[in-house]
């Protein structure tokens, strides 16, 4: 993550902190999810397809009930209480899995700390686009996504070492996460500022059909291909069992998650930035073209050169991608409606999120973990064509 120092002065301080209450809860959330597919898989005894549908029905949760805290914020004009009640929910969730003993605690612990990141996502999200100058909005986005990321890494090399310290001792590095956790929602709420939002004094349902209309046909477009994306990008739990497949130790599991974030962390910023001159249109075409090649990698070998190709690929994807689609909600959404926008645009993923994760985990199951990766790729080249033809920029 390269920042000017000019950049660096004009982007608010409250960008800064909002990234670094990402980067603390991605420590602690990461550190246990880069070691739970494995630890289902072997100390719990779960199939592909039970771990395809905890991962799906947690993402999907998320995802889906952002559409509601989005929208209340945008009826209440307020975002931050809504994301540290958010954030809250996430830090209480971890002992949760350092009790786990079956699939479906692990399921109960997983819903509630996606519910929690549903509650705070598209708050976050309209709180940012909020603060951030239009003219700086990419690189805010970036700036905030590789923070994210950078505890995205850290948590997986935290678990890393834990599980090399404690002899695969799963549930007790499980409770160490519960410190970053609740320094993020320390952070929130004492480091971070709420701009004040003009108001008339009328409050109006913010999903009324007149307010779905203004959101416009290109808000819905980039919608449409977010839910594709989604659909292409199952959950990375199938990454990390793609390198266990490939006799990669249990305690080495992390690695995976370590080196796709170590490059989505120092890819965002950088694409973020390119976004506010490029166009988004093809930037997308491009984030797309490396996800086909990451599937096709992965889809070839197990190998473990192979498989880091593949990783390594994929990390170069999610930076490229998921900081521009937020971007471009925010600049296809009226700004009175950009809780609501992120709420519709995570609402579909997570459906589309359900569908990938079990459709992957069955396909693992019944015809290889090749064809997993091959359904990645089917539906990429899908969302590739759709903005080939579409050929404008958004």
């Amino acid at each position: 993550m390269s920042l000017t120092p000019d950049i660096a002065r004009k982007i608010p301080p409250a960008i800064w902190a909002l990234g670094f209450v990402s980067l603390l809860m991605d420590v602690s959330s990461e550190l246990i999810h880069s070691l739970l597919p494995v630890f289902m898989f072997t100390a719990l005894g779960a199939s592909a397809f039970t771990i395809g549908l905890i991962e799906g029905a947690a993402e999907a949760t998320a995802l889906i009930v952002k559409i509601f805290s989005g929208a209340l914020s945008d009826y209440w004009g307020k975002r931050k209480p809504l994301a540290v009640l958010g954030y809250g929910l996430g830090a209480v969730s971890k002992p949760l899995f350092a009790l786990a003993t079956s699939s479906g605690f692990v399921l109960a612990a997983r819903l509630i700390d996606r519910t929690g990141k549903g509650i705070r996502g598209a708050p976050r999200d309209a709180l940012v686009a909020d603060i951030a100058p239009p003219e700086l909005r990419g690189a805010s986005f970036g700036l905030r996504q590789s923070l994210d990321t950078v505890g995205a890494f850290l948590g997986p090399l935290l678990g890393m070492g834990l599980m090399l310290l404690w002899a695969n001792d799963f549930h007790a590095v499980f409770w160490v996460a519960i410190i970053p956790a609740f320094l993020a929602v320390g952070l929130l709420f004492f480091g971070v500022q709420e701009p004040e939002r003009k108001s008339d004094g009328k409050r109006s349902n913010p999903i009324r059909m007149e307010n779905l209309r203004r959101l416009g046909g290109a808000y819905w477009w980039v919608v449409w291909i977010g839910a594709t994306f989604t659909l292409a990008r199952f959950s990375e739990a199938f990454l990390v069992l793609r390198a266990q497949q490939g006799g990669l130790p249990i305690a080495f599991t992390p690695l995976v998650l370590i080196a796709m974030n170590v490059i989505y962390a120092a890819c965002a910023y950088p694409f973020g930035k390119l976004s506010d001159t490029m166009s988004h249109a093809k930037l997308l075409a491009w984030g797309l073209a490396v996800l086909i090649a990451a599937d096709a990698v992965l889809a070839y070998s197990n190998q473990w050169n192979w498989v880091w190709a593949g990783i390594s690929l994929w990390g170069l994807h999610m930076g490229m991608t998921q900081g521009l689609l937020a971007t471009m909600v925010a600049d296809t959404a009226p700004a009175d409606l950009r809780g609501t926008a992120y709420g519709f645009f995570n609402l579909v993923s997570g459906f589309a999120m359900l569908i990938a994760s079990a459709m992957a985990g069955l396909l693992w199951d019944q015809l290889g973990a090749a064809y997993t990766f091959v359904a990645g790729a089917a539906f990429s080249v899908v969302a590739l064509a759709a903005i080939l033809l579409r050929g404008a920029r958004v």
